[in-house]
């Protein structure tokens, strides 16, 4: 680790949960880019010292660019620095007592969803089952807000919610599409599992996260995933694609119902990522041990990776019983975008189209079955309905449903002490 003193200059962006900042640093003549988490360090003023992790940016890595904020230096004004993380404003992270990145210097307590303290406590203690509800099992963070646009074009009345695992980031708040996707309406709840943190609901777990999501967020239809900033070594399980055949256990072991948002790219320059990544191959065919729904988009006769796409599904190991779903027609459209920017590896939609039609078809497939749940359990409450009412007994009497008004009303029995005389009989709602 490479730690180095530094003084914030300017505030160049600010949001819930996040600084961006310039500094200069210490024995350095140039100005550098660093991100600040108010809820570890505590909110940085213009001219406040700073202590910095520049590590990834002096190894020139993927995860460079931007130092990280790990301090701020004697002198500058006390601060908690700690955003009111709040879920129904409930979830105060003061008050609970679960660390999360334990055992590090920047190991914090949370409120989460599960403890005692925990406002919702009752309900987490109460449910095992996410009852049939679709989750979108991601492999790429990027993928995220574009199957959240697909769903809400399907259906724009669904409630929404993002589970992120602690794959890759560990902070949400670090994610602008995120934010982006949040303030547009397409993400209506977020939770951050196991040592990520910055959710609106914090959870121990991508189990107990998901269950959350849908008990407590009240979500019709969930996606999980990674956060921004993905590992990969090129070797078949070096990487944090591997979550995603994960996430399909975790999904299928719950109640739920796994879709697979595929890894697709026709413009990819590595060839184990044309076609379909070799991540979700794996993912799918060697870590999901439960049946999945693979979204297929549709391909027109131009797609140069048609006849590859079509081969690898041939030669996908199908042990666990997966089903493949394809769409029809594209369903991709980036007004559903409400203007959130989205691209893939730097690419747009006309640079790799494929990417973004996947993404679309694992949103679409996921709306229809969530409007196919809805509906079949308004279906068995009306049917519970009229059995309970066809099925009452009062006094002798027994309850019918009035078809005319939708109503349970009394029809006089001969066993009814009262029969033939019941002011009640036939009119008693």
């Amino acid at each position: 680790m490479r730690l180095v003193w530094g003084t914030a200059i300017e505030l160049q962006n600010q949001r819930k949960g996040y600084q961006e900042l310039l500094v200069t640093i210490e024995d350095r003549d140039d100005q550098a880019k660093a991100i600040c988490y108010p809820e570890l360090s505590g909110t940085v003023k213009l001219g406040d010292r700073v202590l910095l992790n520049t590590t990834a940016v002096d190894l020139g890595l993927g995860t460079g660019g931007k130092h990280f904020v790990v301090a701020r230096g004697a002198g500058a004004e006390e601060d908690s620095g700690k955003d009111s993380v709040q879920f129904e404003d409930a979830m105060q992270p003061e008050a609970g007592h679960l660390m999360k990145l334990r055992y590090s210097p920047h190991q914090h307590n949370v409120l989460s969803v599960e403890a005692q303290e925990s406002p919702y406590h009752a309900v987490m203690e109460s449910r095992d089952s996410l009852e049939g509800v679709p989750v979108v099992c991601c492999g790429l963070h990027s993928q995220v807000p574009l199957v959240a646009a697909a769903i809400k074009k399907a259906m724009p009345t669904l409630t929404v919610g993002y589970v992120m695992d602690d794959a890759a980031a560990l902070a949400l708040n670090l994610s602008k599409v995120l934010a982006d996707s949040v303030e547009a309406g397409l993400i209506d709840v977020t939770v951050s599992t196991g040592q990520a943190f910055g959710g609106q609901i914090e959870a121990i777990n991508v189990h107990s996260g998901l269950l959350a999501a849908v008990h407590v967020g009240g979500c019709d239809v969930v996606i999980t995933g990674i956060g921004p900033g993905l590992a990969g070594t090129g070797t078949p399980f070096g990487h944090g694609g591997v979550v995603q055949g994960e996430a399909v256990n975790a999904v299928a072991s719950l109640g739920g119902v796994p879709v697979v948002c595929l890894r697709m790219s026709q413009a990819d320059t590595r060839d184990r990522h044309l076609g379909i990544s070799h991540h979700s191959l794996t993912a799918l065919s060697r870590v999901a041990l439960a049946p999945a729904t693979i979204a297929i988009p549709h391909m027109d006769e131009g797609c140069p990776v048609r006849e590859r796409v079509d081969e690898e599904l041939d030669e996908l190991p199908n042990a666990a019983g997966h089903m493949a779903f394809q769409l029809e027609e594209s369903f991709y459209d980036e007004k559903t975008l409400r203007g959130v920017n989205v691209t893939t590896m730097g690419r747009d939609y006309f640079q790799d189209p494929l990417f973004y039609e996947a993404a679309s078809a694992a949103g679409a497939t996921a709306a229809m079955m969530a409007v196919m749940t809805i509906e079949e359990e308004a279906t068995a409450a009306v049917k519970k309905a009229e059995e309970a009412a066809a099925g009452a007994v009062f006094g002798g009497c027994s309850a019918a449903l009035d078809t005319d008004t939708g109503s349970a009303k009394l029809v006089c029995e001969s066993t009814c002490s009262q029969a033939g005389s019941c002011p009640s009989a036939n009119s008693c709602v």
